[in-house]
């Protein structure tokens, strides 16, 4: 027999031993020794990926391209006076877009997996004016700013600013199709328009928010400075403005209202997550507000003795704050412990601990403030020049900024206490035009509203000078679990 070297032996028995204890592995085990996909790191929590391609951006057919997927209904979204723009329904099938140029709501699909958004043919893609672009018809839309939808996702309630007025449709769950109803039932109005019910207080309405518990509607009245209350039809979505003072506050005795301080041009509503609570952000009175809500007659009230109000500039029976020129935008956090608002004016993001009763109490040292231009006491926001929306992701770790002036998109981490910090470096914002500290985004121009998904996943920015919509995925605490 032929002799066999000794490391020709070993070398066999090496790799038989390998193969046997292979053998012995569970199903599957070999392949886990594949190099794997590395997680986001932990800090990375809450940081945008930009879509690629057509999945990233979508675009009125009539703007430029910048390779974003051309869609109907989409002039002009989230005008100026538009920072809740952007509307998803709970079950996180469709996104919403009040388009003030197109006088229309587009429609969009959304993709729970990838973010993606796709504008259904026909009437089902969008409602509009008079039916253009092929869109249903729609009476008391012009110029819409602002959607709200119902917690049990049957109705989407839109503001007009140059119609004085409030468009109530229904929603087809399945589809998303809306569908408005016949007479004063489709829509409420300030002044009169054929078919729609009159209210009060309605001059120049900019923003909407319904109570969670589906019974209350809420419009802000930028022009009639007033806060007006509906009561909502659970069933088939229509709204009843209740008589006298229970139906609406303002800043001046007026159309029988309540009265309230501070109450100039209010531009930014949020109701607390128990319902006891409405935040208005008030852009002329450079103040925020805080009314207490009957939960069974839904009327609205201030408290006079400073809890009621916090201005910039001191106010008999208000408290005064920091950095709330022009406040426009305002949002509780999930968890209901904080409250955060954007300034136009001041250029600033602040931040406030809500108490219980619903109070309000400034973030201390810098966690109270960012601002655009370093101001003593609060930190730095990067590319937030013009900051108009605003949005608290769902697990509470990140808040989103729109900044109208810097076409940018702004990431903020939020910490166990409720304060603010951006992130640094690129993560920190998105922007369309290059700059060495953020990342680089398409179709941001003018970016005003943002909306951040039910399951947390996907960001999406609306833009008023790019008329598009952009899509992002969110880094979540899945992808980064098991680390840190």
């Amino acid at each position: 027999m032929r002799s066999v070297p000794l490391q020709s032996l070993a070398a066999r028995a090496l790799c038989v031993g390998v193969l046997l204890a292979a053998l012995a592995l569970p199903a599957g085990a070999l392949g886990a020794t594949r190099p794997q996909p590395a997680r986001p790191p932990v800090e990375a929590l809450g940081a945008l990926i930009p879509l690629r391609a057509e999945q990233g951006c979508l675009v009125a057919r009539s703007a430029p391209r910048l390779g974003c997927a051309r869609v109907r209904a989409l002039g002009g979204p989230a005008p100026f006076l538009g920072s809740q723009a952007l509307a998803i329904s709970d079950d996180g099938r469709h996104l919403y877009v009040a388009s003030s140029r197109s006088d229309a709501i587009a429609i969009f699909k959304r993709d729970a997996r990838s973010g993606a958004l796709t504008q259904a043919a026909g009437a089902a893609g969008c409602v509009a004016a008079g039916g253009s672009d092929g869109c249903a018809r729609a009476r008391a839309l012009d110029g819409p700013n602002s959607l709200a939808i119902s917690a049990d996702g049957r109705s989407v309630y839109a503001t007009s600013l140059l119609s004085d007025s409030v468009a109530v449709f229904r929603r087809n769950p399945r589809t998303g199709a809306l569908t408005q109803a016949a007479g004063p039932a489709g829509c409420v109005v300030g002044r009169t328009i054929p078919g729609c019910a009159l209210g009060r207080a309605l001059d120049g309405p900019d923003v909407v928010v319904v109570s969670p518990d589906g019974s209350s509607v809420y419009v802000g009245s930028f022009l009639g400075n007033a806060v007006v209350s509906f009561a909502r039809d659970a069933a088939t979505g229509a709204l009843v403005q209740p008589g006298g003072a229970s139906g609406c506050v303002a800043a001046a005795p007026s159309d029988g209202c309540a009265t309230a301080l501070a109450l100039l041009a209010p531009e930014g509503l949020a109701i607390s997550g128990d319902g006891a609570t409405v935040y208005v952000a008030a852009a002329a009175g450079n103040a925020l507000l805080v009314l207490a809500r009957n939960s069974s007659t839904g009327a609205l009230t201030q408290a006079t003795d400073g809890s009621g109000c916090i201005v910039a500039s001191p106010l008999a029976g208000c408290t005064t704050g920091t950095q709330l020129a022009g406040a426009n935008a305002v949002a509780v956090s999930p968890d209901g412990d904080d409250v955060y608002v954007t300034s136009l004016l001041s250029n600033s993001l602040t931040s406030f601990t809500r108490s219980s009763t619903g109070a309000l109490t400034p973030q201390a040292g810098t966690s109270a403030c960012a601002i655009y231009v370093l101001a003593v006491g609060c930190s730095l926001g990067r590319a937030m020049r013009a900051p108009e929306g605003l949005a608290a992701s769902p697990d509470g770790a990140s808040v989103y900024v729109t900044a109208f002036g810097s076409g940018a998109l702004d990431v903020f981490d939020r910490d166990g206490s409720g304060a603010l910090m951006q992130k640094p470096r690129r993560p920190g914002c998105v922007v369309v035009r290059p700059t060495p500290d953020c990342t680089r985004g398409r179709a941001l121009l003018g970016a005003s509203a943002v909306v951040v998904s039910p399951d947390g996943r996907h960001v999406y920015a609306a833009a008023f000078r790019s008329n598009a919509v952009t899509v992002f995925k969110r880094i979540t605490r899945s992808m980064t679990r098991g680390q840190g």
